[in-house]
């Protein structure tokens, strides 16, 4: 069943049979297999669905059984017309009589079946003018009995003795063949009959249904079902609208962009996660346009990359009808249950569920907590286990004898490579090399990796652990960090498959050792159990919008610390699914010049996929605060300034909206402006926010009302991005990875920022030194700073110029693949404000819906 399933949902299938009978020593239903076969692909035509329809006469529409369609065929070659003769079928069989006597019925014969109970057998065999015989049963039926000039077609397969045969036994049919030869007009041999005719008929009505599925179908277009929006004024809460429509379920989604059962894996009815074996599936499609969207310098209150993303995808699927796919970022509880709230669009462009979406999802974020801190408990493990046995004692616990033999692991032998000792045998080893293989002698001062929690906990950024008697005195100061913050979701993020993400985990720096050697997961020898733990969550999760487009949700690292965008597989797989004409619209996270420049520097440098298009959202009130205008505070009202027309205000803080195309268009790409309108603009500033995009060198700038109107609103938007995919993509790379450290941290902060030069702090000089001399120089970079600003001061609006960036500090994501330097004094995550975003969520305990808002 599971074969035919995957089967079924195969597109390059257009047909196939269950050979019966099935040989099996345990009782099989025999129905409950030819009716799992998909009607559309049932070329043997035994379904009950394809029974029907040949009962009723529906013959256009089913698969007619293969031996009475190549008896019909026999039949018609003849030359005789079936309409008005009298036709006799013996036999009653689903396989052949049953429906023989239905297709010379709908023929227009008149049918006459009977089996071996009928008492006057002969006599009805004695009026045909067509006889069918398919009993089973040998020489049943009689020279004697047949009609002169009649046609009789004998579907029997019966073995009877022959001691002149080999075999001892010969194939005769269910007709007495050598008498029934004198008196018919033509007559089927057994065997070279009806079998031939019978496998040619299969073939047939095979090529029928490749026939019938490109009608149906036009290639490289998705056959899918849109939800249709029921606009309310004033837009009802997120929460509200989301809940008011009804999600498709996601395995209809799944088969409608091109997925298979067995490439699917379900969470309930409204997500899935999808395995990586689609892309292995899919690697010779073409693919689609790639499409990022990004912002100018954003306000605490977000301007609408996320609700714009989905409106984006709304429009290019459910209103242009487009294959498109939205790739975005699975969102941290720390910020849902914070300050921020959640992630999932907003207005009529929401990703649904969106409680679904906010909380929990499929879990990675949980098996990226449980991952890190694996690492983390054995890095002090170590240490203790170091500090608390001899060489002997710590190599018999490594390396244990069992049943008498002792054995290197897998990660073990990685070791003693790394350490450039080329033995297998345990017992080989001398001293010396003992001690290099068990003691990792790591410095605890150097000890970078941190605990982490997807919560806004302020109480444990700063802690004091091994306090237990149990640890002997070996405390050290550590912290808990936001579990998005964690290197392994930049693993995650940026794995291209299961292998490449575990070389990746076992690449994770942790410390160094005493002697200022880098220490790893796989020296740990966590490398197998991180890769387990994390085996679920690199499978993308499958969701959909308000309006039923299809949306991969995937990792989530944050992008002023990390490198802010979903994942690479995401991307990947659903390129392929989207085919040539197709778009794919991932998110960037903050502004241009953090996440776009990561996304392209970064993220396009692993995965080697090309961008067509950069969408760089904008709003009205952001200008007007980048131009002067006082600063906002998230759920406070907005003071007038962002209330009254002020096009002065805006055409001055439109200097950072010019800075931020400029940011685009130095990577070769064009840039369309998505100016999204709130209900406080003016028709005259928006119209200036236009103006000054496309003289600052936008392909094109649209405005957006996708928030209150769904993909309708996105239409011009995209059809803007439609044409500029069509234009000469030039994309290049900011900087080569083989320049030296301090020479690519320029380069960023010279052309995308703004700055005149930069200023490494003492102990940022020093990580640059350690990296260069560790071999993680030729490192791409990933700067963690404010969001706030193009600069390093949040203060600093609008396209600040002529100021030094300060590098207080460089670290290193070896496993992710990139160095960040630390910009300036970034703030810490907030911890709980004093009335978080959960007093305003609940659960009805009756209906079990999630009510409040996000």
């Amino acid at each position: 069943l599971k074969c035919i399933a995957s089967l079924n949902g195969d597109p390059a299938v257009h047909g196939f049979i269950v050979q019966l009978p099935l040989d099996s020593d345990k009782p099989i239903n025999t129905e409950k297999i030819t009716n799992a076969v998909a009607p559309e692909k049932d070329v043997d035509g035994l379904s009950s669905i394809n029974a029907g329809k040949l009962s009723r006469g529906d013959l256009g529409d089913c698969f007619i059984p293969c031996t009475p369609k190549g008896c019909m065929e026999l039949i018609r070659q003849t030359g005789i017309q079936v309409a008005g003769k009298r036709a006799v079928v013996v036999g009653r069989s689903k396989i052949v009589g049953a429906p023989m006597h239905d297709l010379l019925l709908w023929n227009h014969a008149t049918v006459t079946t009977c089996h071996s109970k009928t008492s006057t057998l002969a006599e009805e065999v004695g009026k045909a003018d067509i006889l069918v015989v398919a009993a089973g049963k040998a020489e049943m039926v009689k020279g004697e009995w047949i009609k002169p000039g009649a046609i009789v077609i004998d579907c029997g397969i019966n073995h009877v003795p022959d001691s002149t045969k080999a075999s001892g036994k010969r194939v005769v049919g269910d007709v007495a063949y050598s008498t029934a030869k004198e008196k018919a007009s033509y007559i089927t041999p057994v065997p070279g009959g009806v079998g031939p005719m019978t496998v040619a008929m299969l073939m047939q009505s095979t090529v029928e249904s490749a026939q019938r599925f490109l009608e149906k179908f036009q290639p490289g277009k998705w056959n899918i079902q849109y939800n249709q929006l029921t606009l309310r004024m004033p837009v009802p809460s997120d929460i509200e609208i989301s809940q008011s429509c009804i999600p498709k379920p996601i395995d209809q989604v799944a088969k409608e962009v091109g997925l298979l059962p067995d490439e699917v894996e379900l969470y309930g009815q409204t997500k899935a996660k999808v395995h990586l074996s689609a892309l292995k599936r899919l690697k010779n499609q073409p693919d689609g346009k790639y499409v990022v969207v990004t912002g100018i310098t954003p306000t605490p209150l977000g301007e609408g990359k996320s609700t714009t993303t989905v409106g984006l995808v709304q429009a290019l699927g459910a209103h242009l009808h487009q294959n498109v796919f939205a790739c975005v970022r699975q969102p941290s509880q720390g910020p849902t249950f914070g300050i921020k709230g959640g992630a999932a669009g907003g207005g009529y462009c929401q990703v649904i569920p969106m409680e679904e979406f906010n909380l929990h999802l499929t879990g990675d974020i949980h098996a990226i907590t449980a991952a890190n801190n694996l690492v983390a408990a054995a890095v002090d493990a170590r240490i203790f286990h170091e500090l608390t046995q001899t060489d002997q004692a710590l190599y018999n616990r490594l390396v244990p004898s069992v049943n008498g033999v002792r054995k290197f692991s897998d990660i073990q032998i990685r070791r003693l490579q790394k350490l450039g000792i080329n033995k297998t045998d345990p017992a080989a080893l001398t001293k010396e090399e003992v001690n290099l293989l068990v003691r990792l002698d790591i410095d605890p001062g150097t000890i970078t990796w941190q605990r982490v929690l997807d919560t806004n906990d302020r109480f444990l950024r700063k802690i004091t652990i091994g306090q237990s008697p149990t640890e002997k005195g070996f405390s050290r100061t550590a912290q808990f960090d936001i579990t998005v913050s964690s290197e392994i979701m930049a693993v995650l993020a940026l794995s291209d498959g299961l292998d490449d993400m575990k070389k990746r985990l076992g690449r994770m720096v942790v410390a160094s050792s005493k002697r200022g050697e880098p220490v790893t997961a796989d020296d740990l020898g966590v490398t197998g159990a991180l890769a387990v733990l994390m085996k679920d969550a690199v499978k993308p999760n499958l969701m959909q919008t308000l309006e039923g487009t299809p949306v991969f949700v995937h990792a989530g690292p944050f992008a002023n610390i990390a490198h802010g965008n979903s994942s690479v597989l995401a991307d990947k797989i659903a390129l392929k699914l989207v085919g040539k004409e197709g778009f794919v619209v991932t998110e960037a996270g903050f502004g241009a010049d953090i996440g776009m420049e990561k996304f392209f520097n970064i993220k396009c440098r692993y995965s080697g996929l090309r961008p067509h298009v950069v969408v760089l959202v904008a709003t009205v009130r952001a200008l007007k605060m980048h131009g002067g205008g006082p600063a906002v505070t998230a759920g406070v009202p907005l003071p007038k300034e962002y209330m009254e027309e002020n096009l002065q205000l805006l055409a001055k803080g439109c200097s950072n909206l010019n800075k931020q195309i400029q940011n685009a268009r130095m990577f070769g790409v064009p840039v369309v402006v998505a100016v999204n309108a709130f209900k406080t603009d003016t028709k005259a500033e928006l119209a200036l926010v236009v103006q000054l995009a496309k003289e600052a060198g936008a392909f094109d700038a649209v405005e957006c009302t996708h928030w209150a109107e769904g993909g309708k609103g996105a239409i011009a938007l995209a059809q803007a991005v439609q044409r500029a995919s069509q234009t000469p993509s030039n994309f290049r790379f900011l900087y080569n990875v083989e320049l030296p450290v301090t020479d690519k941290i320029r380069l960023i902060a010279q052309q995308i920022y703004g700055a005149s030069d930069i200023e490494l702090l003492p102990e940022a000089q020093e990580k640059v030194a350690l990296y260069t001399k560790q071999g993680f120089g030729n490192l791409p970079i990933c700067m963690a700073k404010t969001h706030l600003s193009l600069s390093h001061d949040p203060e600093k609006k609008g396209a600040p110029t002529g100021f030094i960036l300060p590098i207080r500090d460089i670290r290193a994501s070896v496993g992710a693949g990139f160095l960040y330097p630390l910009v300036g004094t970034m703030s810490t995550m907030p911890g709980l404000p004093t009335r978080p975003c959960f007093y305003d969520i609940d659960l009805d305990p009756v209906s079990g819906e999630v009510n409040g808002l996000f």
